[in-house]
């Protein structure tokens, strides 16, 4: 389960389509509608958030948004909630640079064309519902440092 901290604008196809399936599962596990992945790592920084369900549902509706602008049709009734008032978490500067380079690498396979178009950007911008603050790699993350 890969729940992007980056902005969705830089996922390809692939990666928008993955994201939004995996960010639904994950709001399937924080409301009990699943015994699996309930102990995934990825879905600790939303278990920590003050409305979890609501950080989930802004998350998935932000990747929604980016669907529509490019003309795919992703069910926004799937978003379950979303949070009121908005909840922002926090995301460090060393978490998105490993995501964008993790994402760099899967888009230099796949998407080549993508990746020498964001190949000049040091640090994406993050994901709507994100705050980027200075830190190291989120505790969370299994994924090896770059």
């Amino acid at each position: 389960m890969r729940i992007w901290s980056l902005h969705p604008r830089y996922l390809d196809r692939q990666g928008l389509t993955a994201c939004w399936r995996e960010t639904l599962l994950a709001q399937a596990v924080l409301e009990g509608a699943t015994r699996g992945y309930t102990r995934h790592p990825q879905l600790e920084r939303f278990r920590a958030a003050s409305d979890p369900l609501g950080a989930i549902g802004d998350h998935l509706a932000g990747i929604a948004e980016e669907a529509t602008a490019r003309g795919y049709r992703f069910d926004g009734s799937k978003v379950h909630r979303r949070s009121t008032p908005a909840v922002r978490l926090e995301v460090t500067d060393g978490q998105l640079a490993l995501e964008w380079e993790h994402l760099l690498r899967k888009l230099s396979v796949r998407s080549p064309e993508l990746a020498a178009r964001w190949s000049g950007i040091e640090l994406p911008d993050p994901h709507p519902l994100f705050t980027v603050v200075d830190g190291p790699v989120a505790s969370w993350e299994r994924a090896a440092a770059p």
